[in-house]
């Protein structure tokens, strides 16, 4: 856990310990070992917790207590996190996550596809459990744009068609739509306004989409002893991302169909890293941290509507840790 983490969640430590109990409680199956052995690896390879973090940290934006409803509310949104990894990491054949084995490559693929399957039953039980219209109806949304944008992002990379928009609605969907969910959660467990639930849901949707940005251009020129998976791995997947498409959309025709056929093709580390100069050199990589910058400002403008706290401050440094986070 880096410095600037620990910093962002010192203001709520104790409802994090809190959390943590809660959470390995919520997903211990009472019947099967192997489940549980899988659940232990996972809690022991928990990473950042980031959106329990902000989950935590909107719910008490109001300065009032987090309770049974927020602990609920953060441990789905990292169920369904936490599975929808699970799934990626097979359909990625990915073999380090967070610098550990996967899941799929220590149990192999069928235990972590059910493993996956077993958590999403166990959020389905959270989301009824809420008892809250509201936050029923957001979940069961969530559930069905993370399909979406998985899918998507598949279809995407098989025709080779997708482009700016095409892109930001599916980061929208299969990142920042869950980031947005634990924020607007955390914060209806302990208030119920209105108005400053629909800042806090634009704040966790810029988040994301910045996080996710940031994410993609690890991908091209990240460093695993940073980032805890290897880079290059959408590239040999077949996957465009922003700096591939700012790329391409720079070049003219000709560029354009052997820069793809490139990507295609590709397979030793000779030709990804001649790909990864192109990225570099037709400007892909500094106009999606311009985005990311972007993003981030409209992230922090939505909590202007909050009053001044070490909570809110958190969220602002929560903001800026994923401006800093190192390729």
């Amino acid at each position: 856990m880096s410095n600037l983490i620990r910093e962002i969640s010192f203001p709520i430590s104790d409802d994090i310990k809190n959390f943590n109990k809660f959470f390995k409680n919520n997903l211990n199956s009472s019947n099967v070992k192997l489940i549980n052995s899988v659940i232990n690896y996972l809690c022991k390879t928990k990473g950042k917790q980031f959106r329990v973090i902000l989950c935590l940290l909107c719910s008490r934006l109001t300065n009032k207590d987090p309770n049974e409803l927020t602990f609920l509310s953060a441990s789905t949104s990292e169920i369904l996190h936490v599975a929808t990894l699970l799934h990626d990491d097979i359909v990625d054949d990915a073999e380090i996550r967070r610098g550990w084995p996967t899941i799929n490559k220590i149990w192999k693929n069928k235990i972590s596809l059910l493993v996956g399957d077993y958590m999403f039953s166990k959020a389905l039980i959270n989301i009824t459990e809420l008892n809250d219209f509201e936050s029923i109806k957001l979940l069961a949304e969530i559930s069905k744009r993370l399909s979406e944008g998985e899918i998507s992002q598949i279809e995407y990379a098989l025709n080779k068609n997708m482009d700016e928009d095409k892109y930001f609605q599916m980061i929208s969907d299969k990142t920042a739509s869950l980031i947005s969910a634990a924020c607007y959660l955390g914060l209806h467990s302990t208030e119920q306004d209105n108005k400053l639930g629909a800042s806090i849901k634009k704040f966790g949707e810029f988040l994301g989409i910045a996080y996710q940005l940031k994410d993609d251009i690890f991908d091209v020129v990240g460093n695993i002893n940073n980032t805890g998976k290897k880079s290059n791995l959408d590239l040999k997947k077949n996957m465009l991302t922003l700096p591939y498409i700012y790329s391409i959309s720079t070049m003219n025709k000709k560029d354009k169909n052997d820069f793809l056929l490139e990507i295609r093709k590709s397979k030793s580390r000779a030709k990804i890293n001649k790909i990864k100069k192109i990225i570099i050199e037709n400007k892909g990589i500094v106009y999606s941290e311009e985005k990311i910058l972007e993003y981030s400002n409209k992230a922090k403008k939505e909590l202007d509507n909050f009053p001044e706290s070490i909570f809110k401050n958190s969220l602002i440094k929560a903001i800026d840790f994923n401006l800093t986070r190192k390729y």
